[in-house]
């Protein structure tokens, strides 16, 4: 039959045999006769059920196969491997398998399991062709047009019934697994990802994935899982890397964080804000004590003692307390500034004549900070320059009381019982806290100031002698080695008194480690060379005391003998101070601090460091031209 041009019925050549199920040759012409009449007889059974003319034809008998062999039993045929280039295991439009199955079916009378040719590109329905035919006639990912276009020879190959039979005999064995696989975690999140990006504990969307109930809020209210924002910075402030909650309208008309409230759940100075900002709930002071002797210079360069190289570090709090200090307090207080810069602000200052206390705290930390409150006491009452004395500041941060207080006693060798006196007069005398609460009064007596809180230290020039001639002392310093100076500390008045229990009761010194810081020649390491030789002494000393056991931890206590603007060497002492939470009914500073001498201190600063600049590029351009 003939349609468009093209033979569609199968060629038979009556001289080549082929071997049927019985496994007796027949010829081609007979076996190409039994398909007609079966092909016949589908097509009638079609007519008769009203199917479409327009469905796909049955596949047609395939080409010739010259070369092969006839009497080949099919045993043999099935035995041949298959060549995997040949295979198509994953066709897309059926398996080769069942199309075999169909032909089969369709032609009982064939011996051999034939399957059908590729559809003609004349077909009007080509996908349903498609869906039952082969893809053994086809490479993998080809076409049905490239399957038309393929050379005779290489078509013929690929049609062989011997590749049919094979393929229709091919099962493909389960993957299996050498190892077992690995359990897929839950958290997808890498480990080093986890920690680079730390997640405070304290924020909501950490407590809803932890599974864990939230119970933090700047306000006695909780923020619950399903709490909904309608700003951007509130969104902002439940970020992992904000360190703000969100305040709800009904928590700020019901508090008011100036005076507080009596809750201590929930509160500004409650333990979620001190675990927030102080995890390991450890404050760091950084303290100074120098006797100026009343010079009016000042040094060139004060960064050597408050921000020492050797320090990892800065601290929280800068506690500067000077004696005989130079005649512009306002000044040294904005060299003080100018030193720290902009990450600190003068909490406080308070002076007593010659006397200066001044206080830094860190910026961030100013709003966990109560008012400040400061008294004075005088131990030399018919001096007209006040000299000799202490004063006093205290404050309270959050649910820690702090006291500070810097003194000058009354200088001499051999008057140790005058300094004994100066000392009760001060404890008795200096009349502190005022209008803050004491946060232990059950520990607090009237007589001493310092059991009235719980964090106290005391420094200044208490002059205390050591109790040798000078030349002794000499001789041990030279032969101190790696710091130990126990050999000084055994003639030391103050050690002596201290252990005696006559003064500074219930305090602690750290371990000295350093020479001497008095009396020196100004701008000189040589001790005193003037007619009196003085003495080499430790009269410049800081010491701490606390309500509670080891709440006070030392990191440094050293001087510092770079400044030799003096004949006293500044002591510093760094310490960290164990905090606790507290409540909001203390009086808050509300963030209060010197905002002119703040402005004043980063002006000069940047003009230092404009002129600094300018001075290395004049350097720079002189080096080149030369």
């Amino acid at each position: 039959m003939t349609e468009n041009g093209v033979d569609s019925s199968p060629r038979c050549d009556s001289s080549e045999t082929v071997v049927g199920d019985s496994g007796t040759p027949k010829t081609a012409s007979k076996l190409c006769k039994d398909f007609k009449n079966s092909l016949k007889l589908q097509q009638d059974a079609r007519n008769a059920a009203g199917d479409s003319p327009y469905q796909p034809r049955p596949p047609s008998l395939p080409r010739t196969w010259k070369g092969r062999k006839v009497g080949i039993p099919v045993e043999t045929v099935r035995a041949r491997r298959l060549r995997s280039s040949q295979e198509s295991l994953s066709d897309p439009v059926g398996s080769s398998t069942d199309s075999l199955k169909e032909d089969q079916a369709v032609s009982p009378t064939v011996g051999l399991a034939l399957a059908p040719a590729s559809p003609l590109k004349s077909d009007p329905i080509v996908g349903s062709a498609a869906s039952s035919g082969p893809s053994v006639f086809r490479k993998r990912g080809g076409s049905l047009s490239e399957c038309d276009h393929r050379p005779t020879s290489q078509q013929q190959k690929e049609d062989s019934p011997e590749l049919r039979v094979r393929s229709a005999r091919m099962r493909l064995s389960p993957l299996q697994f050498t190892v077992p696989l690995p359990p897929l975690q839950q958290n997808l999140v890498s480990t080093a990802l986890r920690a680079a990006n730390r997640i405070d504990k304290d924020l909501l969307d950490y407590g809803a994935r932890s599974g864990q109930r939230l119970h933090r809020n700047l306000s006695e209210s909780r923020l619950l899982d399903d709490a909904l924002s309608d700003s951007v910075s509130v969104n902002s402030m439940r970020s992992t890397s904000s360190v703000l909650s969100p305040i709800k309208p009904q928590d700020v008309r019901n508090r008011s964080f100036l005076e507080g409230g009596g809750l201590g759940s929930g509160a500004l100075l409650g333990v979620e804000e001190l675990t927030r900002y102080f995890p390991d709930r450890r404050l760091g002071l950084y303290i100074v004590t120098w006797n100026m002797q009343g010079e009016k210079g000042l040094p060139s360069n004060l960064d050597d003692l408050l921000l020492p190289a050797d320090s990892e570090f800065a601290q929280d709090f800068y506690i500067i307390g000077v004696q005989e200090g130079c005649p512009d307090r306002r000044e040294w207080d904005t060299r003080l500034q100018e030193t720290l810069g902009p990450h600190y602000v003068m909490l406080y200052a308070a002076s007593h004549g010659v006397l200066y206390l001044t206080a830094f705290i860190r910026r961030d930390l100013i709003w966990f900070c109560s008012e400040v409150e400061h008294a004075t006491v005088t131990t030399r009452i018919i001096s007209q320059i006040k000299t000799k004395g202490a004063v006093g500041i205290a404050l309270t941060f959050f649910g820690t009381s702090f006291l500070f207080i810097t003194s000058h006693f009354t200088s001499g060798d051999a008057k140790v019982y005058e300094r004994i006196l100066d000392y009760n007069k001060i404890v008795e005398a200096l009349a502190l806290p005022k209008g803050l609460p004491d946060t232990n009064p059950y520990r607090s007596t009237s007589s001493d100031v310092t059991t009235r809180f719980d964090q106290v230290f005391w420094f200044g020039d208490f002059n205390f002698r050591l109790g040798h001639d000078r030349a002794a002392v000499e001789s041990i310093m030279e032969r101190a080695a790696g710091g130990n100076m126990a050999a000084l500390l055994a003639h030391d008045q103050l050690s002596k008194e201290m252990k005696d229990g006559s003064i500074f009761k219930g305090f602690q010194e750290a371990r000295i480690q350093f020479l001497p810081t008095y009396k020196f020649d100004i701008g000189s390491d040589i001790y005193d060379t003037t007619a009196k030789q003085r003495t080499p002494s430790y009269t410049d000393r800081i010491l701490f005391r606390t309500r509670y056991v080891d709440d006070i931890h030392v990191l440094k206590y050293t001087s510092c003998s770079s400044i030799k603007t003096s004949d006293h060497r500044p002591v510093v002492g760094v310490f960290h101070v164990k905090l606790k939470a507290g409540r909001d009914t203390i009086p808050l500073g509300a963030g209060q601090f010197d905002r002119v001498l703040y402005l004043e201190g980063i002006k000069r600063r940047s003009t230092r460091e404009l002129k600094m600049r300018e001075a290395m590029k004049n350097q720079s351009s002189v080096c080149a031209i030369s």
